[in-house]
């Protein structure tokens, strides 16, 4: 769940780093691991990437040297824990004329793909990275698109049209990306059930009109819309499931949705609603904040089906995320709604960090309580969602320890039960708390009263109505166990996904290496070895 951003300026004079780092500022939340912006400086590429928030990793002194009207920009969401700056993105080829990428998503058969990459294709594979595969089979693919033998390789927009359709025949998985080749265009495409977000806006230009009176345009492509807004872009649309839309150096679109709509249908994420996406962010035309309200009220709903004479006092958040949805679960209980724990905002988020310890300290890092809003009271906890358990626990002690009563839960998402293998890291079955456990069991591990979850059925209506789209069906597979990619993703993926991705394993890969390596597949947890403020030429 990583974040992209893509700016190309009609000024040729005009700089993007500043746009760019803005940009990714807001996008902050999507990835706190490493942060990494290339430019293009008419034909010359700069780039600097490197370990950390998007505020440490770039100084004065590397923004001097990203300079160029053109760019992309990645944070990193660690999906296998790593700490190495070299997994950081962009990434980048030099042939043919130079690409780079930014990439947000998994890919379910990179093992494969790597394999036919080196063995196949003859080109050099450096990481187990599925976001190296993505590039290299693009780059493969548009060369021989240029050098066909009948001599049709001259129209480049057709060329770059059939390289991302061999992508997407060939990749599986939920991705989306933008790809920068160097001198000629900016490539923003969607994976073939639109699994993973992505977003294109623009803005009229600062420069004149063309000799003939056209006025310009900038255009900008983001993981979310709240890039666009931050920025002063027009929001244009979400881009289709399979599609490819380029816009060239001298600011022309061209669109095409690379496969039929036959063979794309629409699944969006739908834990982008409950957890990942900013309040403020407008996904496939659907407001995350609107739908968040809505889960609320529906939650509210079955705690008074299930506990018609309930004894709650106080509805309390487990912030961030969870506030929009406590704050209707609390009017439609008729309780008061309160803040009772206070964050530290300088702590990462805790479920994704290696090791069920380091997590659990973390928590007590993050948070801490108002215990006068817990003393004597019976309270109502709401969260996003529960994935190990372990946030939750600690977090139903620190109630107790700051005088509850009792301590009652209730979260805005289904029992997770089975791995994400689109770009979340809910790797293994057995991590997960809610794993052949009922909400009575999940109550007993948590050490709370209660436990109440959303029901997928009203999950879904929660999107749908708050974007009044009856139809849509949604990407829910951690909830459902059905993976909308196919049959491939079976018990064998899922064993090898265990053994690479549990905790231990990542633990001891740390402890021996000082880095993670053996990525899962479909892991885009690596980059080529490029020092960090090389210039590329």
């Amino acid at each position: 769940m990583c974040g992209i951003l893509g700016l190309l300026l009609a000024n040729p004079d005009g700089h993007v780093n500043q746009m760019l780092v803005d940009g990714l500022t807001v996008l902050q939340h999507r990835g706190q691991d490493a942060a990494g912006i290339v430019t293009s400086e008419r034909g010359r590429l700069h780039l600097r990437k490197d370990n950390g928030l998007v505020k440490d990793v770039f100084r004065t002194h590397h923004m001097i040297e990203l300079r160029g009207n053109v760019g992309l920009g990645h944070v990193r969401y660690p999906t296998a824990g790593s700490s190495s700056c070299a997994e950081a993105q962009p990434l980048y080829t030099n042939f043919p004329h130079g690409i780079c990428m930014a990439h947000n998503g998994n890919l379910t058969n990179a093992e494969e793909l790597a394999v036919y990459c080196r063995k196949t294709l003859g080109r050099h594979i450096n990481t187990d990275s599925d976001s190296e595969v993505l590039l290299n089979i693009f780059a493969d693919s548009l060369i021989k698109m240029e050098t066909r033998e009948d001599g049709a390789g001259s129209d480049m927009i057709e060329n770059i049209f059939a390289a991302v359709e061999t992508v997407m025949k060939s990749c599986q998985g939920g991705y989306a990306g933008i790809y920068l080749i160097n001198g000629i265009a900016m490539v923003g495409f969607r994976d073939p059930n639109g699994i993973r977000p992505i977003v294109m806006g623009s803005r009229k230009s600062a420069i004149s009109p063309s000799e003939n009176g056209t006025e310009l345009t900038d255009y900008m492509f983001a993981s979310e819309s709240v890039a666009i807004d931050t920025l002063g872009f027009e929001l244009i649309r979400d881009l289709e499931p399979s599609e490819a839309i380029i816009v060239t150096m001298d600011g022309k679109v061209h669109t095409r949705r690379c496969l039929p709509a036959e063979q794309s249908p629409h699944y969006p994420c739908i834990f982008e609603y409950v957890y990942f996406a900013r309040p403020d962010s407008i996904m496939d035309g659907i407001s995350v904040y609107e739908s968040r309200l809505k889960m609320g009220e529906k939650l509210a709903f079955q705690i008074m089906e299930r506990y018609p004479e309930h004894d709650i006092d106080v509805v309390i958040p487990i912030p961030d995320t969870s506030r929009t949805s406590a704050v209707q679960v609390a009017y439609f209980l008729g309780r008061p709604y309160r803040e009772g724990f206070i964050k530290n905002r300088y702590i990462a988020r805790t479920f994704i960090m290696p090791g069920q310890e380091t997590r659990k300290k973390s928590v007590r890092l993050k948070l801490n309580t108002i215990k006068s809003e817990f003393a004597g009271r019976n309270v109502l906890l709401v969260d996003d969602s529960i994935v190990r358990g372990t946030t939750a626990t600690e977090i139903i002690q620190m109630a107790r320890d700051a005088g509850a009563k009792k301590v009652y839960l209730t979260s805005a998402a289904p029992p997770i039960r089975y791995p994400n293998i689109y770009g979340i890291d809910i790797p293994t079955r057995k991590e997960l708390v809610a794993y052949e456990r009922n909400e009575d069991g999940v109550a007993k591990e948590l050490g709370c009263d209660w436990v109440v979850y959303q029901r997928l059925s009203d999950l879904q209506d929660s999107v749908r109505e708050a974007g009044e789209c009856a139809d849509q069906e949604y990407e829910t597979s951690c909830f459902s166990g059905t993976y909308v990619t196919g049959a491939s993703i079976n018990d064998e993926y899922f064993a090898k996904l265990h053994e690479l991705r549990n905790d231990d394993a990542k633990i001891k890969r740390l402890e021996t290496n000082g880095t993670e390596s053996g990525m899962p597949p479909g892991s885009h947890d690596g980059c080529e070895n490029l020092s960090n403020d090389k210039r590329l030429d």
